[in-house]
């Protein structure tokens, strides 16, 4: 091997086999506003397809010390948490927890594993730092209802005091749109009091009204495909769809460090699930080139379908899914992607139309856009994006097109609004700028992404 092919292999390995952060944050380094010059089609580095830009990704190392404290004090409140069970048991100490019933003895027990175990010693501990309800809009700052506990944080009361003006770290408001004053707010509160709030119907039977087609006509605009569906919840435009596309006889290949929805989506469809190493391409093309030449176990006939699973933006982490390479790899070996684009959209690329956008591709290279408008939109519910017949095969097989009650006109009107806002529709330059300004700080807020949809 010569001195340059060791270097590319090399760099090649720093690309794609990005050592794994602990638990720190993840800084992606990536200049979109120089592919406005490119052209849209790169040659590839490592994967001979598309591609060869640099994709740094650096993770913040947690502290020696820092990790050896944090283990040892999980260590001793576990073994205090065995310690208080025992004393439960023998009526030493109160037990506030869920018990199973006398005549139920015999039944598999509910509440003895080790998820309740962590509940009762470790979480309640430190419960009243968690779930703590507000009182305002989710703005910069909010109001926080106070309360306290006599019981160690088994029950709370409410003082009826409010704390004012505490920072919000954790909020989905990206971009601001869920205020209580502005231009979205005024438009779904004219449509609340001509229309009303429920529609109290499916969108197959009563509940289709004009303004459901125009949020879907405005978001396949706004996404660049063909078409597009909207669903009233975000976790279940995954969990729902995922079965509709893929079934029994195909192969999903779902990142590890995908959301719970994207996970009990590829569960429930029945599909067998393989998951590689986050963001990991080399890992991404051995499951797919073993899917290749192994097939199915046992009758190693050929996969019905191969579906790779990955989302834009990984909300705990950060990071950025390399998605040239994944479109490379998708391409080559023939498989199908489906993008979640729950964090990216909106609030990522020159013109908010995620990750797609951000890395200058085309989005027909993506076969299922999905992403939803509880983020950058400040509204509810989800969509799924792509080919016409995508769609309408959807429309009539995905459970929660066909069983969901239609979304709330209120939430379609505050996702319009917003959307037009963010496509420079809505007649005015001002929110764009506002809108420019945010994204150009974009980074600075990655780090507080929460895992939740």
């Amino acid at each position: 091997m010569t001195e340059s092919e060791g270097n590319k292999n090399e760099d090649c390995h720093a690309a794609n086999g990005v050592k794994p952060g602990r638990n720190g944050m993840v800084k992606n380094h990536h200049h979109h506003h120089q592919y406005q010059k490119q052209e849209k089609v790169y040659h590839a580095a490592c994967n001979g397809e598309l591609y060869s830009r640099p994709f740094i990704e650096s993770f913040e190392e947690t502290p020696m010390l820092v990790a050896v404290l944090t283990y040892m004090g999980y260590g001793i409140l576990t073994i205090f948490g065995y310690l208080r069970d025992f004393m439960r048991e023998w009526k030493i100490e109160k037990c506030h927890i869920a018990r199973e019933r006398e005549e139920q003895k015999d039944f598999v027990p509910l509440y003895q594993d080790f998820e309740n175990f962590y509940t009762r010693n470790l979480y309640m501990r430190i419960r009243d730092s968690w779930n703590r309800p507000i009182c305002s809009v989710p703005g910069a700052t909010f109001d926080l209802a106070e309360r306290s506990s006599n019981d160690y944080n088994w029950t709370f009361e409410y003082t009826g005091r409010v704390v004012k003006d505490v920072i919000n770290l954790g909020s989905y408001n990206y971009l601001g749109f869920a205020e209580n004053t502005g231009a979205c707010a005024t438009a779904a509160g004219e449509v609340t009091v001509k229309l009303g709030v429920g529609v109290a119907s499916t969108r197959q039977e009563m509940g289709n009204l004009d303004r459901h087609e125009e949020l879907e006509k405005l978001a396949a605009s706004f996404l660049g495909v063909e078409s597009a569906m909207a669903f009233g919840m975000g976790f279940a435009t995954n969990s729902m769809n995922i079965p509709a596309i893929a079934g029994k006889g195909c192969l999903i290949l779902s990142d590890e460090l995908n959301h719970a929805s994207l996970v009990l989506g590829a569960r429930l469809s029945g599909s067998t699930i393989r998951v590689f190493k986050h963001n990991n391409m080399q890992s991404l093309e051995k499951l797919l080139r073993d899917a290749i030449v192994h097939g199915q176990p046992r009758t190693h006939r050929p996969w019905k379908k191969i579906l790779i699973l990955v989302e834009g933006i990984y909300s705990m982490e950060g990071s950025i899914i390399r998605l040239p390479e994944v479109i490379a790899l998708k391409k080559k070996y023939k498989a199908y992607l489906y993008l979640d684009e729950a964090h990216s959209i909106g609030a990522l690329g020159p013109n908010g139309r995620g990750v797609v956008e951000y890395f200058g591709l085309d989005p027909k290279d993506v076969d299922v856009m999905m992403g939803t408008f509880t983020k950058s939109f400040g509204a509810a519910g989800g969509y799924i994006g792509g080919r016409k017949d995508l769609i309408d095969y959807l429309r009539n097989h995905s459970h929660s097109a066909v069983y969901a009650t239609s979304m709330s006109l209120p939430v379609v009107e505050q996702i319009i609004t917003s959307m037009k806002c963010i496509m420079g529709k809505d007649g005015t330059t001002i929110d764009e700028c506002e809108l420019k300004l945010m994204r150009g700080s974009k980074w600075t807020d990655v780090i507080f992404f929460q895992a939740s949809k």
